[in-house]
């Protein structure tokens, strides 16, 4: 993350007061690795692949012997799978939440492991800062509560959105196009937005505090009395570390419940 701060731009520490690229894109248009034919492998790919396989790994071996009496690491595992089929998929969902809780726990689980990747040493990337995984995730949010819902309800589906009978007779049309906007077309726009903005804002300002921050402290000679700035950028950006822990397990839970969210709406138009 430092190092991307320093080759994108040669920071002038007895003139400037915080290091910055002179594109922000630097800091996400990451190189590629290598090349297979003609496919351009990015540090991207890479890191999804690593966060899929992780979370493969923790499922395998967190739940594969179910023991009566568990290690904490089972402990852990099956607290996580528990909390997403109980406090997610079946409260808010239904009974019916459980044929849903494989696919919101494999989403939640990935979202977490990739959010964390923006405090993770030596990665310092969260892979849903670039827009595609999470335009991704809720475009297949997006199919399976469309498909749910006129499976289950059939024409009805779209009918009672666009006609909302519980609404008074003069206002029916208004709220109708209201809801059809918001179930087509919002819902899935806001669900990857609001996961891709709070994880950029988040990389940028990691990257730009700490960077500066440790540019500011290692050129002290420079610098001079500056090298204070760097001290205040380097424990500011500490404390965002923190906030960006919180963040990113929120984002994941909060994509994840919204999810759910959609799903009963179509599994339960009614309500």
């Amino acid at each position: 993350m430092f190092e991307q701060v320093i080759l994108a731009s040669e920071c002038d520490v007895a003139n400037e007061v915080i290091c910055a690229p002179a594109d922000v894109k630097e800091l996400f248009e990451l190189p590629t690795v290598f090349h297979i034919g003609q496919l351009a492998v990015s540090r991207t790919m890479i890191l999804i692949f690593l966060a899929a396989f992780i979370v493969v790994a923790l499922l395998y071996f967190g739940l594969r012997k179910g023991s009566v009496i568990p290690s904490k690491f089972q402990a852990v595992i099956e607290s996580l799978v528990q909390f997403v089929r109980k406090d997610v998929a079946e409260d808010i969902i239904g009974p019916e939440g459980v044929r849903y809780a494989p696919y919101l726990t494999a989403m939640f689980l990935f979202l977490l492991v990739g959010n964390l990747f923006e405090i993770t040493p030596l990665i310092n990337f969260p892979i849903t800062a670039r827009m595609a995984i999470p335009a991704f995730l809720a475009i297949v949010t997006y199919v399976i509560f469309v498909f749910v819902g006129f499976h289950k309800n059939g024409f009805r589906y779209l009918t009672d959105i666009i006609w909302p009978k519980a609404v008074p007779l003069a206002l029916r049309w208004l709220v109708g196009i209201i809801e059809l906007f918001s179930t087509f077309i919002l819902r899935p726009l806001t669900l990857a937005v609001r996961l891709f903005a709070n994880l950029v804002a988040g990389h940028l300002m990691l990257t730009l505090l700490l960077g500066s921050g440790v540019i500011f402290i290692w050129n002290f000679a420079e610098a001079g009395a500056k090298s204070l700035v760097g001290v205040a950028w380097f424990a500011f950006g500490l404390g965002i570390f923190l906030f960006e822990i919180v963040v990113a397990v929120l984002q994941a839970y909060i994509f994840t419940l919204l999810s759910a969210v959609y799903i009963q709406s179509s599994v339960h138009p009614e309500h």
